[in-house]
């Protein structure tokens, strides 16, 4: 540290970051939230100062939302480069959508802005410039929400989300705004005011300007009992999610995508209800309202044991709540429109000329066609876990044109009964009758030039086959393979 403390407030300041950065390797490089408020200001002030300039990068994020956003970029930029800080900025555009809180989607805009910069910019912690009184705001508006352990829990000191280029770490949690405001002025900081703060239609101001103040009066120690709640909270939540991991391991199929049906309802609402919430996080899913997940588990409980609930249709964040054939599973596609495969995404189609390969990966579709050689000797036995020998397809039929690996657009036909006089059906028809749901139905078809050759959990199109094979040609048989499953 390169300063002399100069007020009981700066020494605050610099020893919480001083904390945050001891728990850090010492080549770490720290990425900074940077609004240009006081509260980021004052944090990569503190931090250039502790951990070095050359250790920090200020992130800024244009939301576009101000006319003076501009300005602010201005302002954000300088600041840094007046500190020897490196400045990094992405622009985003926030959803309007109706329905769609503008603050909501500002706020997820700008941590999938800075989870990018991270990324770009090789950054193993970023630090968040939330304080004490923002914890005590959350946590009243969680409580005035009616929010469960997880929204009381508020925010955590440090966190790592599912897929985040670094650790999120909140280094001033427990120092005071005012405290911060006080580092401010003793350093001459200048720093932003965004007009919207003050804009007492936002839950949160409101508390701020109008609720707060009056706490203050009446329970000056209100600050430290609300995060003492949030600690306590959290503290439950963890021994919740951990009573859901045990039910989840004991329910879930198909690698944690689906539930088995009977299992669910088996459990008594609390814990069903627990374990529907921890699963639907899992799954990437946002919260549901404890009214709609309830009447979910009621319907559900209608269906009866068997799960073959084909009416059962839940909307929720895009997704639907479904029951087939004994699981629980959440399908891609609300009401709006039509439900089965129709939601899946459609890939880039890709070709080989096939001159004999072994394997044939596609990062796209996270798997990989196996080509495997068939033993002539080897008649109607199985060759693969899926892939019989009948299925065996001469080796010369494969190079006589392109394959293509494609998504699926709807109508496709294909003729999997050997018997005499077998018509086709559609694929939809058949991942029907052999009971597979839909989620499993996303899988790349393999064509031969423009005729459907195979499909992944249907086997080969044998409308194409030709005769009985000559007993010393070369056949293989086709298998896909989910990375996963891959040796």
């Amino acid at each position: 540290m390169t300063s002399t403390a100069e007020s009981p407030a700066d020494r605050l300041v610099l020893e919480a970051v001083g904390v945050a950065l001891d728990a850090l390797p010492a080549d770490a490089r720290i990425g900074i939230a940077f609004s240009g408020g006081v509260d980021s200001s004052v944090l990569l002030d503190a931090a250039a100062r502790v951990a070095g300039p050359s250790r920090c990068v200020a992130l800024h994020v244009h939301h576009g939302l101000s006319p003076n956003a501009d300005a602010w970029l201005a302002h954000c930029e300088a600041f840094a480069r007046e500190r020897g800080v490196e400045f990094a900025v992405r622009h985003v555009e926030v959803s309007r959508d109706a329905g769609v809180s503008v603050e909501a989607a500002a706020r997820d805009a700008r941590y999938r802005s800075l989870d990018a910069l991270c990324a770009e910019h090789g950054i193993h912690s970023l630090w968040l410039a939330q304080h004490a009184d923002d914890q005590a705001e959350t946590v009243l508006l969680q409580l005035l929400r009616g929010a469960g352990l997880a929204g009381l829990a508020a925010m955590a000191p440090e966190f790592s989300p599912e897929g985040a280029a670094a650790k999120r770490v909140r280094p001033l949690l427990h120092v005071l705004r005012a405290q911060i405001e006080h580092y401010a002025s003793a350093r001459h900081l200048r720093w932003i005011d965004d007009e919207s703060n003050a804009d007492t239609r936002f839950a949160r101001n409101a508390l701020r300007h109008e609720v707060t103040p009056a706490l203050m009066v009446h329970f000056p120690g209100f600050r430290d009992a609300l995060a003492r709640t949030a600690a306590h909270a959290a503290a439950a939540q963890r021994l919740l999610d951990a009573l859901a991991r045990i039910d989840l391991e004991a329910v879930s199929r198909d690698g944690g995508r689906a539930l088995a049906h009977d299992a669910l309802i088996a459990l008594d609402d609390d814990r069903a209800l627990n374990l529907m919430r921890y699963w639907m996080r899992q799954q990437g899913l946002i919260a549901a309202s404890s009214a709609r997940l309830g009447d979910a588990l009621r319907r559900l409980r209608e269906v009866g044991a068997d799960g073959d609930g084909h009416g059962l249709r839940i909307d929720h964040a895009g997704h639907a709540l479904r029951s087939y054939r004994g699981l629980v599973y959440w399908e891609a596609g609300d009401s709006r429109g039509a439900a089965d495969e129709s939601a899946f995404t459609e890939r880039e189609i890709s070709e080989l000329a096939w001159q004999g390969e072994a394997i044939w990966c596609l990062p796209q579709w996270r798997g990989t066609f196996i080509f495997q050689p068939v033993d002539a000797s080897i008649t109607n036995s199985a060759n693969t876990a899926n892939a019989p020998a009948d299925d065996a397809i001469p080796a010369s039929l494969l190079r006589r044109a392109l394959l293509s690996a494609r998504s699926r657009t709807g109508g496709e036909r294909m003729r999997t009964s050997a018997a005499p006089g077998a018509r086709s059906r559609t694929l939809k028809n058949l991942f029907q009758e052999r009971g597979i749901p839909s989620w499993k139905r996303d899988v790349p078809l393999l064509f031969l030039g423009d005729e459907l050759l195979f499909v992944p959990l249907l086997g080969v199109n044998r409308a194409l086959l030709p005769g009985p094979a000559a007993p010393d040609e070369a056949r293989v048989t086709i298998v896909w393979r989910e990375d996963l499953l891959i040796a």
